[in-house]
């Protein structure tokens, strides 16, 4: 039985979440059937390490990072922060002024196990608190595609084989109080 708790991270915690960060990464890569990507790989991974520094330098303002932990063991990550380039191109700029949730990332040994929905019902009482009504959140994999579907309905856009043939990238705006009961 796992006992998670959900936290902020700390600055002991980021070379742990940037061996997380790489572990997920990789592991979804190979379960997309794309694992060969390298370098798309350590962009991402790199992405994230950078979304990370963000809430570091501004102390959770502009990148906020919630971590869950196994004894003390990350097993999950999520992050909100301003609408990525990527989801204002695909929306002609019309997700702009929203916050996105990203980097919801569950270890493979933890998956199926409700610590990614722990994790996000930790964001969305976090951004209740902070005022926000509405964010954003993206996928181009399949795999996490089939879960928001299920949960938050069919996406707001939705780009046909934007990542290449079978690879879609859709996008969903969602009210935070629709979440919260």
């Amino acid at each position: 039985m796992i006992n998670v708790e959900i936290r902020r991270p700390t600055a002991e915690n980021i070379k742990e979440l940037h061996y997380f960060f790489r572990i997920v990464i990789k592991d979804t890569f190979s379960k997309e059937g794309i694992g060969n990507k390298l370098d798309d790989i350590e962009d991402e991974i790199n992405d994230k390490k950078k979304y990370l520094e963000s809430d570091f330098e501004s102390n959770g303002e502009k990148r906020y990072f919630l971590i869950a932990l196994d004894n003390d063991k990350i097993i999950g990550s999520i992050e909100c922060g301003p609408a990525s380039e990527l989801i204002c191109k695909c929306t002609n700029n019309a997700f702009n002024n929203l916050m996105e949730v990203g980097t919801v990332f569950v270890h493979p040994d933890y998956q199926r196990n409700g610590v990614g929905n722990l994790l996000l019902n930790t964001m969305y009482f976090t951004l209740q608190r902070k005022g926000i009504e509405e964010f954003c959140l993206d996928s181009g994999y399949v795999r996490a595609q089939k879960i928001w579907k299920k949960k938050f309905g069919d996406p707001d856009y939705l780009l046909k084989d934007y990542w290449g043939e079978g690879f879609d990238y859709m996008v969903w705006r969602i009210k935070v109080n629709d979440l919260i009961k």
